[in-house]
């Protein structure tokens, strides 16, 4: 699923357990491992990596680390496309004052911009785990059968033991007012059916995919898809959250906050945002 996975580090107090994080994950793909630094290379800064590197058995050709220097954001996403790395791994800042999770601007700038999927831990470990429960995007959208598709193999390559699918009703206010005007019965045969529709919408994509043992529970909500989402995966206390991307954004989208800005302004878990 992923060739080469790529870290941008920074010598910051979490740096160790996102390189474990990363370990674990080019165990898990047999990938290549790729650490990234904009900054200045000094003879300390390299002791300490190489002494990290050898905690984690990660020394020699186990790993590729590039120095360089320049924008960070600029100098990151331009390595990761001249070595074709195929997954970004980055951390999320916590604000302890606001109680909530936020997108750094290098951060954002690299999630949004690069060509290559993107992994966001907000709670990297020392001593990392599989990523048990997983919520992925089913909302109708273009990207959503190959980010479906490819969701359920990281699943099944991490032994996830709960998966929920969540889609969103489109248009779900529009329509309950419209069946409203025939009462009750009509608003409840008008709820079933647009449920039903959304679920149908998800099994459809299902049913020429390989589940293996994955237990994949499909979820209708009604609302805006990132908001609802997002507390979705909060609600069930998810590991992994899976979305796809959204495309490059132009003038307005920096203007008015976009969908997937719901959900990097106030991460619920770990986001995986897949890219073709």
């Amino acid at each position: 699923m992923f060739r080469k996975i790529a870290l941008a580090i920074a010598f910051s107090p979490r740096m160790e357990a996102l390189i474990a994080e990363s370990k674990r994950l080019k165990d898990l793909f047999q990938a290549e491992l790729l650490l990234i630094h904009v900054g200045e290379k000094t003879v300390a800064l390299e002791e300490k990596l190489n002494e990290l590197l050898q905690k984690h058995g990660l020394l020699g050709s186990e790993v590729k680390t590039i120095w360089t220097e320049g924008k960070p954001a600029k100098r990151i996403l331009q390595t990761c496309e001249a070595e074709n790395v195929d997954l970004l791994v980055a951390g999320a800042l916590k604000s302890e004052s606001l109680l909530n999770y936020y997108i750094g601007s290098i951060a954002r700038k690299i999630i949004r911009n690069s060509k290559c999927s993107a992994l966001v831990l907000i709670e990297p470990l020392e001593k990392p785990t599989p990523f048990d429960k997983v919520v992925i995007n089913g909302t109708e959208q273009d990207q959503t059968p190959l980010v479906i598709q490819k969701g359920l193999e990281w699943c099944k390559k991490d032994g996830a033991k709960q998966i929920y699918i969540v889609n969103e009703i489109k248009m779900y206010g529009f329509q309950m007012a419209t069946a409203g005007e025939g009462g009750e019965e009509e608003i409840a045969s008008t709820r079933r059916k647009l449920v039903a529709d959304e679920v149908a919408y998800v099994n459809n994509i299902l049913k020429d995919l390989d589940k293996g043992d994955l237990k994949v529970n499909v979820k209708v909500t009604c609302g805006k898809w990132a908001i609802e989402l997002a507390k979705f995966a909060e609600d069930v206390k998810a590991d992994l959250l899976i979305v796809g991307d959204e495309g490059k954004l132009g003038f307005l989208d920096r203007l008015f906050p976009h969908d997937l800005e719901e959900i990097l302004n106030n991460l619920p878990c770990n986001l995986l945002i897949l890219k073709k």
